[in-house]
Formats: C-alpha cells, structure tokens, sequence
C-alpha cells in the first residue's frame, strides 16, 4: 500500500485529481508516462509567464519571492521575511505550506488590518470554473497558516482592451473580479475533495477511469495518449456528430461497433449512412451533389490564411487573443479544367504585417469570381478585423466577403467515406477522396505548427539559414491547403459524369 502521508499536493496537482484521479495519480507516480510536451504547450505555458510578469508591473513596488519551484524550504523562508516588511506593498509568488498541500500564489497584495488581498493571474479573457478550485485551495492554506485573507480575487486579461500600440495601459489590459463568495461556498468541500485524492494516492494501482470530455477540459492531458488508444474505423465514436450521451448509452450497452447498434437506435440521417458506408467499404456521394456546384462563378479563387493570436496584443487596435493575420495562399482557376496559377503572401518581419497582407490579397483577388474557401466562418471572420483595422479597404474587402463560397458543408452534405472516420476536417478529408495528396511528412502540417513556425522566424534568435528552411515550410503547407482545396472540387465535379 502507497503512504499518500509522503506526497505532498500542489495546487497544479490539486487541479489535476479535480480534473481526472487518474491523472493525478499518474502524475505522481508514473510521470514517465506523459507525452513530451510539445511546441503548442510550450508555447501556451510561455504567454502564461509572460502575462504573469506583466501582471506583477500592476502592483508598483512588489517584491518576487526569489525561489525555484523546487526549492520549497529556501520560498516559505523568504515569503514570511517579505510579509514582515510592512512597506512591501505586494509579494509575488509567495510560497505557503499546510498539511503537505503547497501553494504558491501569484500576487499577495498587503491590504487593512494586517489583512492579504489573494490574487490569481490568468492569461484568459474570462472567469473559468476551475479558477475556483484553484483560489480556494490557496486560501484554504493560507487561513490554515494563520493568514488573514480579505479577498480572494481572479486577474484576468481585457478582452475588450484596444491596445494603442505604444505602452500596455495595465488598468484596462487586466480586470480584476472578486470570487470571494463563489469561493467561500466551494471551500465547505475542499476537505471531502482532498480526501477523495489522498485516498485515490494510497492505492497500489490508478483508478480505473473511463476515458471522456475530462480528458481534454479544462486541459489537454499529458496522459492523453496513454489513455486514448486510437479507434479502429468500425467504432460507433467514429460516427459523425455523435452526441455524448448517445456514445455513453452505447458504452453501457456493450456495444463498440458500428455493425452492432440497434436498428432502432436514434441515429441522425447522416449518421445512417456513416454507418452504411463503414459496413459497405463503400464512399457515398449523393445525387444532388452536382446542383450545389451549378451557382460557381469563375475565375475560381482557392484561398487559405494562417494567422498567430497572441494573449498580448501586438499592434495598435488589436486587442488580447485578437488573430494577426500573416499569410495567405490563393490558386486561381480561370475556366474549369483550367492550369493552376498560384500566388502567395508570407510576413517576414516584426513589423505589423496587416496592410501589406491585405493589399496584396486583394490586388490577386480581384472583384469577379468565387472564392472558395474550407469553413469561411475563420476567412469571414478575419476579413473583419481586417475591415475594422483598416477602413480605407472595407469596400475591397466587403467584395471578398460576398465572394466566399464555403466547399465544407458541399462534402458535409454530398460525401462520406468510411476513412473519415467522423471527421469532415480537410485533414481528413483529403487523403481519403485524394490518396496521392497528404499531409504526412511535411514539416508544416497545421495550422498550430504554421502560427508557433512563423512567430519563431519573425521573433527568434535565428540563423539565415534556419530562418529560411521555416519560410520555405510555411508556404509549402498553405500551399498545400489551397491545392487540396482544387484537387477536392475537381473530385467532386468528376462524380457521376
């Protein structure tokens, strides 16, 4: 039997067993079994920093508590020197420790009456649920240390802040709310809650838990893969827009094959024929799908964007996790059946590239023909904040808008196969109807690998040489989006002639 009475929770870990038991165990026991964390992650966790130390520059004359994460002893020693300086305003990443629970908090703000304003910062736009367990189980702590606690607050980024493009206005760029009372009712269970971990701590083996919608909220876990093996093709999860009280009903019923649902289980008309073509080996193509073709208007535009969006704003009039748009890939088709053209934008520099990226998209689109895009609600979306950045082209750019054509919901509608496997994503898509086409092998093969390339090049300490091999991936892949794009038309236009 594992002691728990050994391990020591932290709040991270606190949040982990309120998110999955299992994770929390495999976290203290078996962490070799997480996957190696990833650019995404890193990158995630880096804009966390980022906007922590901003936060800090809210409190003028705070101090840091200047100990490593693992240096627990050295941080509860220097915490308690800096809350007996009464000229210390505030003191960041203050370190407490209580019946082997650890906490450190970001900002603790001296308040009245020898009293501490509890401070959470949180690179979101808004108040989350688990920011709740996370204040209480610091202030529990802290009140267990014999800490005076007058509120408990969450610091959090202004989605409505327009930054000027000169100097963060911290007032506006962060808000403050006060979770006091939400919190307050929440502690009653936190000692039921940290029970329940300790426990789950002292079995000689993880709790045996399904994997579900925890795995992936309100993170990603780094056991993910560990507890998710990849589906076979035949596995009613596989099936289009299956509600999670559908698969759970499926589960209960011991059923995980597609050939074996009930004929009278409630399946969507879309979800009949997934199943269908999975049983069959077969692709659907519906008879109606050359109608949904008849209204395209050429010269055909093939058009894909990448973009970053950064917790912090980087030029003026954007505001927080506001998408910078950095590249644009377009083949234009003039006839059907008709070569490809390509032409192509790609930012280089740390210079705001928003102009330079719409005045060339709209010196290549021109004003006549469709342009085909794959879900236009992110192109549409875009097309906006392009519009409202910079007026003087809000006429080009309402003529792009009116322009789109979205080949989405023309395969959603017209098309499956059994390799979909659910997934309508071109990614998907693609390699099933176009086998000679994937993404497999590029060094770029999504949008998340496209924004954290392209934020290296323009703002990494590089070489010319590195920086070009990025550069040359980046266009392959939006290339590549735009192509597959034509090759899924041309696919769908062959059907039935």
């Amino acid at each position: 039997m594992i002691q728990s009475k050994a391990i020591s929770l932290s709040k991270s870990k606190f949040i982990a067993g309120m998110q999955c038991l299992k994770r929390l165990y495999l976290q203290v026991y078996q962490p070799e079994l997480r996957a190696k964390m990833d650019e995404a992650s890193e990158a995630i966790l880096t804009q966390g920093q980022e906007v922590s130390l901003l936060a800090q520059k809210a409190f003028p004359s705070g101090k840091p508590v200047d100990a490593g994460h693992l240096e627990t002893e050295k941080a509860l020693a220097i915490t308690q020197k800096l809350m007996a300086d009464h000229s210390l305003p505030a003191i960041f990443e203050a370190a407490f420790f209580h019946e082997n629970v650890l906490v450190r908090v970001d900002v603790l703000q001296r308040s009245s009456r020898n009293r501490w304003r509890l401070i959470e910062v949180k690179a979101t736009t808004r108040v989350k649920d688990y920011h709740l367990y996370d204040l209480a189980i610091q202030q529990r702590v802290l009140e267990d240390c014999r800490i005076k606690i007058s509120s408990a607050c969450l610091m959090h980024l202004n989605r409505d802040y327009v930054y000027d493009g000169q100097k963060y206005d911290l007032d506006r760029l962060f808000t403050q709310v006060d979770l006091t009372p939400e919190i307050n009712r929440f502690s009653e269970d936190l000692p039921t809650l940290l029970a329940m971990q300790r426990k789950a701590l002292e079995e000689d083996s993880p709790p045996e838990i399904e994997p579900g919608d925890r795995c992936k909220d309100p993170f990603s876990c780094e056991f993910f893969e560990y507890c998710n093996r990849p589906l076979p093709p035949d596995h009613v999860a596989c099936l289009p827009g299956l509600r999670r009280e559908h698969l759970e009903a499926l589960m209960e019923m011991g059923i995980d094959d597609i050939s074996r649902i009930p004929p009278d289980f409630p399946l969507s008309e879309r979800q009949c024929r997934a199943r269908e073509c999975v049983l069959s080996g077969t692709t659907w193509i519906s008879d109606q799908v050359h109608q949904d073709l008849q209204g395209l208007v050429y010269p055909l535009h093939f058009m894909d964007f990448e973009t970053w969006y950064p917790a912090l704003p980087r030029h003026a009039g954007m505001r927080p996790y506001d998408h910078i748009p950095f590249q644009w890939s377009v083949h234009i088709q003039k006839r059907p059946g008709g070569r490809l053209e390509h032409h192509q934008f790609l930012a280089e520099g740390k210079h705001d590239p928003r102009p330079a990226f719409i005045k060339s998209l709209t010196g290549v689109l021109k004003d006549k023909g469709h342009i085909v895009v794959y879900n236009k609600s992110f192109e549409s979306g875009r097309l906006d904040d392009l519009a409202r950045w910079l007026p003087d082209y809000q006429g080009l750019i309402k003529n792009i808008r009116d322009r789109l054509w979205d080949l989405l919901p023309v395969i959603r509608g017209n098309l499956y196969h059994p390799k979909f496997q659910g997934s309508y994503s071109i990614k998907s898509v693609l390699p099933a109807l176009i086998p000679q086409m994937t993404y497999e092998g590029m060094t770029i093969s999504d949008g998340g690998q496209a924004s954290l390339a392209w934020e290296k090049m323009v703002r990494g300490d590089l070489s010319k040489r590195e920086r070009k091999k990025l550069q040359d991936a980046l266009q392959a892949y939006c290339q590549q989006d735009t192509l597959a794009m034509n090759k899924l038309l041309t696919f769908i236009q062959g059907q039935g002639e």
